[in-house]
């Protein structure tokens, strides 16, 4: 399909802005993937391009979080692992299932998880330890659902994890945002490589797409490390309270 200049100058935009909120809190997909309905993609190649583009922005993300050893890196291999088959069993089931009842169903608990996070407020400041008992079934189911979320709907995967981990892992939010990359990427890769496989990947749109993505998340990324939990907290909220309006309109008002 045929993109006009200044219909990719304004997708590169939304895109930027998608990277800085996904490296912050999660949540860019709520920015970029109706920005690319909006401007008259279709459905299933506006997942495909989103996919590529964010798949990129939280590679490099992920990097500077890495690089300041903030990844915790014990659960990231089998984070990795569970998100990338969650992403792809999520992302066929797409091509199946419509997504009205999922959506449906977040309206209603994403309530619920902004409460819980809201009131967990006193962990934030400070680092647990890994919780032993049961680690791996909840690193693994952790990341093999919120991944099959990714790849079936997708939009503030990035802050389920953050929350997942937060609350199941005892991780402040800061280390939790870090972390949140590698299960996020994973599922971000495995989504595509099912999108891609099916052709709906635009590579001549997705590619400075991706690179307006991942200079959003490196900016995301510089702040979030330097200003630490407090914006990434209020950067959370933000978000969630941004999904939880857009679910209510799109599948209650629209």
């Amino acid at each position: 399909m045929d993109i006009s200049l200044a219909v990719l100058v304004v997708l590169c935009v939304f895109f930027f802005l998608a990277g800085f909120v996904d490296s912050v809190a999660g949540g860019g997909g709520l920015i970029s993937t109706p920005a690319l309905l909006l401007c008259g993609v279709p459905p299933h190649m506006a997942l495909g391009t989103g996919k590529f583009a964010s798949t990129l922005g939280s590679l490099t993300s992920l990097w500077t979080f890495a690089r300041n050893h903030l990844v915790v890196l014990r659960i990231a291999p089998a984070g990795f692992i569970s998100a990338f088959a969650g992403g792809m069993a999520g992302s066929a089931l797409a091509l199946h299932i419509d997504s009205a009842l999922l959506g449906k169903l977040l309206v209603f608990l994403l309530p619920v998880g902004m409460v819980i996070s809201l009131f967990s407020g006193r962990l934030v400041s400070t680092e647990g330890e890994l919780p032993e008992r049961h680690l791996w079934i909840r690193v693994i189911l952790m990341g093999f659902l919120i991944g099959g979320y990714d790849g079936f709907f997708g939009p503030g995967t990035g802050s389920f994890f953050i929350i997942a981990q937060h609350l199941l892992l005892h991780m402040g939010l800061v280390r939790a945002s870090a972390t949140a990359k590698v299960f996020n990427l994973a599922s971000n890769a495995g989504a595509f490589a099912v999108f891609t496989s099916g052709g709906v990947t635009l590579f001549s749109l997705g590619i400075p797409l991706a690179v307006a993505n991942i200079l959003g998340n490196q900016l995301g990324t510089r702040l979030a490390i330097r200003i630490g939990t407090r914006m990434v907290r209020n950067f959370l909220y933000v978000t969630l309270s941004l999904l939880l309006s857009t679910l209510a309109y799109r599948f209650f008002l629209s």
